[in-house]
């Protein structure tokens, strides 16, 4: 195992920076998964640490040792890719224990290494098969034996599920996390889809724009984002966003509806304009009238053990996730119940999430 310290890291292609500044520390055996959109940086980020990319600034040190000058093969860390990166012509042993045999270990020693590995992932029966003969997979299992028989200080994942059908993602989330909890190796995983970030992650770092814009856990991160972006990104269904004003008791949005606040975070921001986040599975409807505003239903996306309604609100749309799933009819309003405590608040200005405590220096209004 081994820790990773990343200190002002960043990156350039000519004028362009890529990669502003990150710092970002990952504890011996601990999973993080680097989360964002393309583009935002978490590639380039990942490739620093295998040494694919050069650090224009900042340092990066691995179990202590500082790695910005060392090659990928100096760093004790094994890669995975999107595209499994396989020898054509070589078979499944020939495969894994490619590295093995490169280094010159004895034939013997090396095949048997080959084939407990290849248990470990489920491949025994195809050690004498062609990355071309078999499915997308058992290809990336191959990847990751590859990986794992280096016995490497750290495991980078780069978007390794990106080619794999649905179902088969899920079974190879599952496959990976065995894995890692097998071998307790440091393990860094790069992806867009943060279904794969929530289910794999010890800790989360959500990127954006070559920023990091929060680091925690997944509960933490769904629970507390820290700014508009990271609520929008996280949560299936997308979180709403209204806009209104902050007054006593909750937020008045421009039509006249109230949402309510808890009221020590209602006090310390009074009057300030904010962006309200509201999660689909967090919002009740009821009788037109009856809730804190009313929408206009469009239409309704039935999910089996729930239903997810759209609705119009003033000039956006608004989603509803119930598991009661009421009689609805289109075209009608319909009250939109809101509880104070699973709204979140952030600056209008900003984006930045409100707290009590940071606008107020009343001891009294800190919670």
């Amino acid at each position: 195992m081994a820790n990773i310290s990343i200190s002002d890291v960043r990156k350039s292609y000519g004028k362009d920076e890529v990669v502003h500044g990150v710092n970002l520390e990952i504890a011996n055996g601990e999973f993080i998964v680097i989360l964002g959109p393309s583009g935002c940086g978490k590639s380039t980020l990942l490739r620093m640490i295998a040494g694919l990319e050069s650090i224009s600034a900042g340092q990066i040190a691995i179990a202590g040792t500082v790695v910005n000058d060392l090659e990928p093969r100096e760093r004790g860390c094994a890669m995975v890719f999107q595209n499994y990166a396989l020898y054509p012509h070589m078979t499944v042993a020939e495969n894994i224990g490619y590295a093995l045999k490169v280094s010159g270990m004895a034939k013997a020693e090396r095949l048997e290494k080959v084939r407990v590995v290849a248990a470990s992932v489920g491949l025994s029966e195809f050690l004498d098969r062609r990355p071309g003969q078999l499915s997308g997979g058992q290809r990336q299992r191959v990847a990751m034996a590859r990986a794992i028989i280096r016995e490497p200080r750290v495991f980078l994942f780069d978007e390794p599920l990106s080619n794999l059908d649905a179902k088969l993602r899920v079974q190879m989330r599952h496959e990976i996390r065995r894995i890692h909890n097998r071998i307790k190796a440091t393990s860094v995983f790069v992806t867009h889809d943060q279904q794969e970030g929530m289910t794999l992650a010890d800790r989360l770092v959500v990127m954006n724009k070559g920023n990091i814009e929060q680091v925690g856990t997944p509960e933490e991160i769904y629970h507390s984002p820290a700014s508009v972006y990271v609520g929008g990104f996280i949560g299936s269904p997308a979180m709403n966003f209204l806009s209104g004003q902050i007054v006593a008791g909750g937020v008045m949005l421009a039509n006249g509806g109230k949402i309510p606040l808890p009221q020590a975070l209602a006090v310390a921001h009074n009057g300030s304009l904010a962006q309200i986040g509201l999660r689909p599975e967090e919002l009740t409807l009821v009788p037109a009238g009856k809730g804190a505003f009313d929408a206009t239903f469009e239409f309704s996306e039935e999910l089996g053990p729930s239903r997810l309604y759209h609705f119009q609100f003033e000039d956006l749309t608004l989603s509803v996730l119930s598991a009661d799933k009421p009689p609805v009819e289109q075209g009608k309003p319909m009250g939109i119940r809101v509880e104070a405590g699973s709204v979140h608040l952030f600056a209008a200005d900003t984006g930045k999430r409100l707290r009590a405590r940071e606008a107020v220096a009343q001891p009294e209004l800190v919670v």
